[in-house]
């Protein structure tokens, strides 16, 4: 989405200290301050001229006659795809999110470790969306026989989610044929989605070899009732958020109706959902998404940013990471965070 609103050398240095000084300070900013900056090389009359000719063009606002400006959702975007310059990830923070994710089980609650880590580093809100359950990556499948034709599922996927299930079949197995079925699925067919293991059952289904197979029998009545009916449920997906008292220091949201809506979306998991995919509509191919202020769908979210970035592994796009705060947000370190974030994810996979 960038901008390539034709801004003088001159004002596209005003834009940008203007931008810097209120993320860093959070108060309208003067022109004596920009002044000083520059060690007095521009006049406090030139340089108020000069912002007073931005907020014309819609970059700039100011908040009171008395006051100096902030930026608008414009001036950002003009920031973010024109002035920004790349950082790198300090040290520490890198520290942080790493020690964050990478444990002893590395798989385990690591959508809940993404969103945390997020928020311990940048001091706002953290968030993982996952995919529906047809399209996760399968780690490992159990039966668990619990008497009469009741059987526990529990399926481990990829991105750390545990689902249990009880399923009622009209044939009895003991746990050595449960225990059996799980150990062909484990090593034939770990890390497939289940979309692609019901493809891959149906096939097997059309097989003559299957009519004569008893375990093969096994497997497909078993997972027509523990495994493929999970694809049939509704489109849900689970979302991991974290840090939503770091909003409450910040001055943006100093106004109680304000903040008082802003929580009530993030009680609402569905409806928060909805909001944050519509915002981020995320091609993989797209990588980071911002998404800044009057850009969102929602009202709600209209003095908010969201930077984010699909998830993928083996290709297959997973659901989205990322960061959720006030448009005055250190944009070069959350993009290098979200970014950062994203790579570490497949990692954690490759070495486990």
């Amino acid at each position: 989405m960038e901008t390539n609103y034709h801004l003088t050398k001159r004002k596209r240095g005003i834009l940008k200290s203007v931008i810097q000084n209120y993320i860093s300070g959070g108060k309208p900013v003067g022109s004596r301050i920009l002044s000083k900056e520059r060690k007095n090389s521009l006049s406090s009359a030139t340089i108020r001229n000069i912002m007073a000719d931005l907020e014309k063009e819609g970059y700039l606002v100011q908040p009171h006659t008395s006051a100096g400006r902030i930026p608008t959702d414009k001036g950002y975007r003009f920031y973010v795809d024109n002035l920004l310059e790349s950082s790198h990830l300090n040290s520490a923070d890198q520290e942080l999110i790493e020690e964050k994710i990478f444990t002893e089980h590395s798989h385990d609650n690591l959508m809940e470790r993404i969103s945390q880590a997020i928020s311990l580093a940048t001091n706002n809100i953290g968030f993982v969306i996952s995919t529906p359950p047809g399209h996760r990556l399968v780690k490992h499948i159990e039966f668990i026989q619990l008497g009469d034709t009741k059987i526990l599922v529990i399926i481990v996927f990829k991105s750390g989610l545990v689902q249990n299930r009880i399923i009622s079949i009209g044939e009895r197995f003991t746990q050595a044929e449960l225990d059996q079925t799980a150990k062909y699925l484990n090593e034939s067919h770990s890390s497939y989605s289940l979309i692609t293991i019901r493809e891959e059952l149906l096939k097997k289904l059309k097989k003559e070899e299957a009519l004569y197979n008893r375990l093969l029998q096994n497997v497909i009545l078993i997972c027509n009732h523990g495994l493929i009916d999970e694809i049939n449920q509704p489109a849900d997906v689970d979302i991991y958020f974290d840090g939503t008292s770091n909003f409450l220091g910040k001055p943006e949201f100093s106004d109680t109706k304000r903040m008082r809506s802003l929580f009530k979306t993030f009680e609402e998991k569905s409806r928060l959902v909805k909001i944050l995919n519509e915002c981020i509509q995320h091609n993989p191919s797209e990588g980071i998404r911002i998404s800044i202020g009057s850009e969102n769908t929602s009202p709600r979210m209209k003095d908010c940013t969201l930077v984010s970035s699909p998830l993928t592994l083996q290709n297959r796009n997973l659901g989205s990471v990322g960061i959720l705060g006030p448009t005055r947000m250190e944009y070069a370190k959350a993009i290098t965070i979200v970014d950062f974030v994203t790579k570490l994810y497949g990692q954690v996979f490759r070495i486990n």
